[in-house]
This record gives C-alpha cells, sequence and structure tokens, in this order.
C-alpha cells in the first residue's frame, strides 16, 4: 500500500498516497473505507480470473509431495474431477 489511513480530528478517515503526497480520499466512515477497500479487492480478485490464470495441467505439474502427500493429492485430483491426458 502506497499510503496511509488516517483518523481525521472529525472522526472521519483519509487516505494519504505516498505516491502523490496528498490525501486521495478523505471524510470516509469506517463504512466507507470498508467498502472502498472491498471493492478494490473485487476488482483485483476478477482481474486474476480474467487475465491471470495458468492451465491446470500446472498444477499437475508442479505438484512436489512435501506437504501433501501423494494420495491426498491423488483424492484432490479426483475430487476436481481431473482425469489424466485431458
Amino acid at each position: 500500500m502506497a499510503g496511509f489511513i488516517s483518523k481525521q480530528p472529525n472522526g472521519l478517515y483519509c487516505r494519504f498516497s505516498s505516491v502523490t503526497d496528498c490525501p486521495t480520499a478523505w471524510n470516509m466512515t469506517r463504512e466507507d473505507y470498508i467498502n472502498m477497500k472491498m471493492q478494490e479487492a473485487k476488482e483485483d480478485a476478477e482481474d486474476v480470473l480474467d487475465n491471470y490464470l495458468k492451465p491446470f495441467d500446472m498444477v499437475v505439474d508442479m505438484y512436489y509431495p512435501n506437504n501433501m502427500t501423494k494420495e491426498e493429492f491423488d483424492e484432490f485430483l479426483e475430487e476436481t474431477g481431473y482425469s489424466k491426458g485431458e
């Protein structure tokens, strides 16, 4: 986060940007700030789903049995509907 949130003297909140060196949002309630962050998270998640998906074969190819046993991984593959050769 290239900035910070501050509580204003009137009890509301502002966001200060360390990129632009000035406030970028002010007189926000807690709810306003939370809604702003939820919208940012939604937009970020949609961007990832729309533009940065990797093929499922990468999951299969990159698996290494350090933190999940082969049996657990095979169960995961079955639960996801994966069948070899797809």
